[in-house]
């Protein structure tokens, strides 16, 4: 007996693999979330020295912050190393209270050697990837279409969140999510090769348009080349056909959010709104129920 034959009939395996599973790379999403970032940034002030060399006062010749090259230059810093610290007293953070939700819930919350509070948002992120990952399970069963819908779950929560957090649509996540979907068309998965072709090249070039009309329009830049990336990447994992759902749905729910913020914190309008989430949640929605929403929009055009 296979493990899809296990999980066919056993559900509830399938959903506690999935719970489980789900939840450990919650915790490793919001190490994600933090350190890409920083590494990206670090990975452009390297580039930035080798154009402009750093002055002996140990201060680059831009507006950009103090700090030690040298330090930087021999401190590893990615994904895995250096291990998770307390940000407060850079306690390590051992095995046991790394427990995703629950070791959080067992200390209350609070550094188990200083005390300090740590945010709620990273239980919060994992539960929210547990979450998503099991309606995607529950919806599409224990089938290849749930198996990369999980993973694509999991890529919309880090972006969603880093976008919130920076603005900020890395490539490092956007274009393996594209090529993601280009090889899964070659199954096919959701999409065919055809469509998932036409859906990358129409996803980017669709907000690409907008953006330049928008630009020559108010002198503005409406949105960022990540957002272009991330429709393709969508546009390459559910086909062409997709995108005129999640185009209205993101631009729907980011026009009502959008209003509602400025509306409830007297948030100034000039202050750019991260668009990526609405599109990662549009996309995430036509994922499991896009045949519904197509032909629900459809009927209503004809």
């Amino acid at each position: 007996m296979s493990i899809v034959d296990l999980f066919q009939h056993n559900a509830a395996a399938f959903y506690g693999v999935v719970a489980f599973v789900s939840l450990v790379v919650g915790s490793f999403l919001n190490v994600v979330i933090h350190r890409l970032p920083i590494m990206m940034e670090r990975a452009w002030r390297e580039g930035l020295e080798e154009l402009e060399p750093v002055p002996a006062t140990g201060t680059m010749a831009t507006d950009t912050p103090a700090r030690n090259p040298a330090a930087e230059a021999t401190e590893t810093f990615n994904l895995a190393v250096p291990r998770s610290r307390c940000p407060s007293c850079e306690k390590e953070i051992s095995v046991w209270q790394n427990i995703p939700i629950l070791s959080y819930l067992l200390l209350g919350g609070k550094c188990a050697n200083c005390r300090t509070r740590i945010s709620a948002r990273y239980p919060i992120v994992e539960f929210v990837t547990m979450l998503l990952s099991l309606i995607v399970a529950w919806q599409l069963g224990p089938t290849p279409q749930a198996v990369l819908g999980i993973v694509v779950t999991w890529f919309f929560v880090s972006m969603s969140m880093i976008d919130v957090d920076h603005q900020l649509l890395p490539d490092a996540m956007t274009l393996p999510l594209m090529w993601i979907g280009l090889l899964a068309a070659l199954v096919p998965v959701f999409a065919d090769l055809r469509s998932a072709v036409i859906g990358a090249a129409a996803g980017y070039l669709v907000l690409w348009l907008v953006y330049q009309l928008f630009r020559i329009a108010t002198g503005k830049e409406g949105m960022g080349y990540g957002d272009f990336k991330l429709l393709a990447a969508i546009g390459a994992l559910l086909g062409w056909q997709a995108l005129p759902v999640v185009i209205l749905l993101s631009s729907l729910v980011g026009a009502i959010v959008g209003i509602a913020i400025i509306a409830v914190t007297g948030r100034d309008r000039n202050i750019p709104i991260p668009f990526g989430p609405y599109l990662a949640a549009a996309g995430w929605i036509a994922m499991l129920w896009g045949e519904a929403l197509s032909a629900w929009y459809y009927g209503l055009l004809n």
